[in-house]
């Protein structure tokens, strides 16, 4: 059997595995690739075989990091199955689509731009003119990618392959995120990996806490915050509720939040409203500027069976609605432009999460030079982004063509990472009850993931390695 790590090796991105063994060959995941100006390139070459010779596909969870790379591997040719569980392929439906929007809509730019410069440059007189670049998959792809899915309940044993058994554990990531067992082979030759996908931080607003898992052969196991830890619940919520405050009782500005369509917006509306209903906060006028939040949203509310108990006491019944002064999801691109409008007393969530793409780009580039504003960020940002950037202390930026001066306050709320940190990684390999012949510790950036490997090493005797991009092993 042989495991090749084609992405999120060494880094936080691109999430992908190869399983070959006789007779079979899998993939893990299918992720994109995310941050700066060379994953486009990466993104464009990130499969070194033949989709058509992948039988099946598993699938962990929906971020795109995870999945991205669906519909290019179907455009390409894969007709196998895509395993997933039932809310994972309710929110691909809403995901995959918006991927793709965003890939014809870049393409369209860049091919826009490079006529603009061969024009002004005269270089079509100097031979033939560069290929205009083709989006990485259409939305007619991305749709199309949807009907290989197969939905899959939490728990249940299935067989994708005569020669594979696996079972998706719920990982508390995101809503239908998996931790997945996969058994291969029969016997004594029977092995068992595990992959961690992306594991939730316990004790975390609206979803359940990650599955133990007692055993494995292999572990594939992720290290995003490998080397740190959040902040408590207490902190974070006391940072809020001074964001929150602040901005919109001293200063009479906007709180600008930029938020992952899927889970961290909907974790930021049920903290907002709780901090409401325990009056820390005064009810809100709250936007949710993003048509995939909003479809997000919904699809929470139909898997409400997926949430925890303090989730349903709040938001069951009405959805939490009753705690703010005004609650909207904006549909209309018209009406997400009058937002920018508003000199004061919004509370905008929209996304990108890393301010890569959509909507928030535009708040941003209204709020960031107003010092009356507050940004707040809320969740991971990758090398190479340019919410990373922000974070990192720019007090400049380039931002839709426009040279921006960063004068808004800039908050980081470390707590709500839907991530677990090394505290909680460590609480979770604990469980094993016995030591896996070998550990490979991946998304997580270069010197993080290595740095948790040699922790597995020294802590618990683990054979565990970082795997570098392109790594295979041999599994016996």
């Amino acid at each position: 059997m042989k495991l090749t790590f084609l992405g999120a090796a060494r880094e936080v991105t691109g999430s992908s595995y190869l399983v070959e063994a006789d007779g079979v060959r899998f993939l893990v995941d299918c992720g994109m690739f995310q941050g700066g100006r060379e994953t486009r390139a990466k993104n464009y070459r990130a499969f070194n075989f033949d989709p058509r010779s992948i039988d099946f596909v598993i699938l962990t969870h929906a971020h795109i990091d995870h999945s991205g790379l669906l519909p290019r591997l179907v455009a390409l040719g894969f007709r196998g199955t895509i395993h997933t569980t039932r809310a994972t392929c309710d929110l691909l439906a809403v995901m995959l689509p918006d991927s793709a929007h965003i890939q014809e809509k870049e393409a369209e730019y860049a091919n826009l731009n490079r006529f603009r410069q061969r024009m002004a440059k005269r270089e079509a007189a100097q031979g033939m003119p560069p290929r205009d670049t083709a989006p990485l998959y259409t939305v007619a792809q991305a749709q199309a990618s949807l009907k290989q899915l197969n939905p899959v309940d939490y728990d249940l044993e299935i067989a994708p392959h005569p020669q594979v058994r696996c079972t998706f554990r719920d990982a508390g990531h995101i809503l239908g995120s998996a931790i997945v067992e996969v058994w291969m082979g029969e016997g004594a030759q029977r092995r068992k990996l595990v992959f961690s996908g992306d594991l939730g931080q316990p004790a975390r607003p609206l979803l359940r806490d990650p599955t133990p898992i007692h055993d494995a052969d292999y572990l594939v196991v992720e290290s995003t915050y490998g080397n740190r830890e959040h902040k408590s619940m207490e902190a974070t919520l006391d940072e809020l509720v001074e964001a929150i405050t602040d901005t919109i009782e001293r200063k009479g500005g906007n709180v600008i939040i930029p938020a992952f369509a899927v889970g961290r917006t909907q974790d930021m509306l049920y903290l907002l409203a709780d901090l409401t209903r325990q009056a820390r906060i005064p009810k809100l006028t709250v936007f949710v500027d993003s048509p995939m939040a909003t479809a997000a949203t919904e699809i929470t509310y139909k898997h409400m069976e997926l949430l925890d108990a303090e989730t349903h006491a709040l938001m069951g019944r009405h959805g939490g609605a009753a705690y703010f002064r005004k609650l909207e999801f904006v549909e209309d691109v018209e009406e997400s432009k009058s937002l920018d409008r508003i000199r004061g007393g919004a509370v905008i969530i929209s996304a990108s999460g890393m301010c890569e793409a959509g909507r928030i780009k535009f708040h941003l580039r209204t709020n960031l030079p107003r010092r009356e504003s507050t940004v707040l960020i809320t969740g991971f940002q990758a090398a190479g982004t340019f919410g990373r950037r922000l974070v990192d202390g720019a007090r400049r930026v380039r931002l839709l063509g426009e040279d921006i001066p960063v004068r808004a306050d800039l908050y980081t709320l470390g707590g709500l990472s839907a991530h677990a940190d090394r505290t909680a990684l460590l609480g979770w390999l604990g469980h094993f009850r016995s030591k896996p012949r070998q550990v490979f510790v991946v998304h997580g950036e270069d010197t993080v993931a290595a740095g948790f490997a040699d922790t597995l090493r020294t802590q618990f005797g683990w054979n565990a390695v970082a795997p570098t991009p392109g790594f295979s092993v041999i599994l016996d």
